[in-house]
């Protein structure tokens, strides 16, 4: 670049020695107009590259900077999940309430929706058939990854050929599998149910244990699966923290958490603790017929007023009821419609208020 300067330069020279005169003045005109050759715009342009090459590093340092949190953060969860798991579960995790919501109103309008389900769906219970522990443990860990439906058609020849923990613990591995077929994953399920028949048969007479650090013990038997056996074959209050359960509670922002142990706690937290086990009917009911994963019937769904999710859903009253899934049958005094004081003038529910 210098040297091209240099000949440009080198060129213009006489025309400068003839500027030098005063009558010869508007003869440098000339001279004048070869001024864009000065500007050398090259030249100015090469300056941004170097403010680019700059902030390039100084997004890499941002970059940097931003990027060194999450090295910290992906150890906490783990040791948080193994605190929790170790420690009560209601200790574990205070309730944490949504943005601009107190503690207090939180606790309320978790209460309220309770017992409006409670109305909605009184005979609310476990969708499993069973006549005693035994039987509910069994079908409870098979109703994993199928439908309560599903379970119910499968376990009364499961149950009539092996009736006790001991004929399921010695029972062929083949035959327990060509029944637990339909139920899918049936190696899987096969391998659990005679592993905990024969857990119980040497370590508990061949009777299911009512404490939960002992079924959690028990092969193919979780948290989840625990607490069911506990509310409802032994009346010991329990949070059962199923994919249902998990959605709306946070659909209803109860909590942020996704952990099921830590979701079990911060829920718990918000209600007395004999109330825990019909709550959890109560909102698996109501997911299973109304508030559903993909498409909400919000219009049809009696606490939409208390609902912060209302409108993800269809919200038009007639599109709404076409979406409710009805069990076969219903039940005694089952209602699926919103109460008349949650109904405006035209019959819809209304649009969810804060603090009712």
């Amino acid at each position: 670049m210098k040297k091209a300067a240099e000949k440009s330069t080198a060129k213009s020279t006489p025309a400068g020695k003839t500027a030098s005169a005063k009558s010869t003045a508007k003869k440098a005109a000339p001279a004048k107009k070869a001024a864009p050759a000065k500007k050398a715009a090259p030249a100015k342009k090469a300056a941004p590259a170097k403010s680019a090459a700059v902030e390039a590093a100084a997004v890499k340092g941002a970059a940097v900077k931003k990027a060194a949190p999450p090295k910290k953060v992906t150890v906490a969860p783990e040791k948080a999940i193994a605190a929790v798991r170790k420690a009560s579960p209601v200790k574990a995790v205070a309730p944490k309430p949504p943005k601009g919501e107190s503690n207090t109103a939180l606790v309320r309008r978790a209460r309220r929706i309770n017992r409006e389900l409670a109305e909605v769906y009184p005979y609310a219970h476990p969708e499993l058939d069973f006549e005693n522990p035994f039987q509910l443990l069994v079908a409870t860990v098979l109703s994993a990854q199928t439908t309560d439906l599903r379970v119910n058609q499968t376990t009364p020849a499961l149950f009539a050929k092996y009736p006790t923990p001991e004929d399921l613990a010695a029972a062929d591995p083949e035959e327990v599998e060509e029944i637990l077929r339909p139920t899918g994953f049936f190696r899987a399920k096969t391998k659990s149910v005679m592993g905990l028949s024969k857990a119980l048969a040497e370590e508990f007479d061949g009777e299911v244990p009512g404490r939960l650090e002992d079924l959690v013990k028990l092969p193919g038997v979780g948290r989840k699966t625990a607490f069911v056996v506990l509310g409802n074959a032994f009346g010991r209050p329990g949070i059962t923290v199923d994919t249902h359960f998990q959605r709306l509670v946070r659909r209803w922002q109860w909590t942020e958490e996704t952990d099921p142990d830590k979701i079990e706690a911060a829920v718990g937290a918000l209600f007395p603790k004999s109330e825990w086990t019909m709550l959890s009917h109560h909102v698996i009911f109501h997911g299973r017929r109304i508030c559903h994963a993909r498409k909400p019937a919000c219009g049809a769904c009696p606490i939409a007023p208390l609902c912060p999710a209302y409108g993800e859903g269809e919200t038009d009253p007639e599109k709404a009821k076409k979406l409710l899934k009805y069990e076969k049958g219903g039940f005694p005094g089952q209602r699926l419609k919103p109460p008349q004081s949650y109904l405006d003038a035209g019959g819809t529910p209304a649009p969810p208020l804060a603090g009712r």
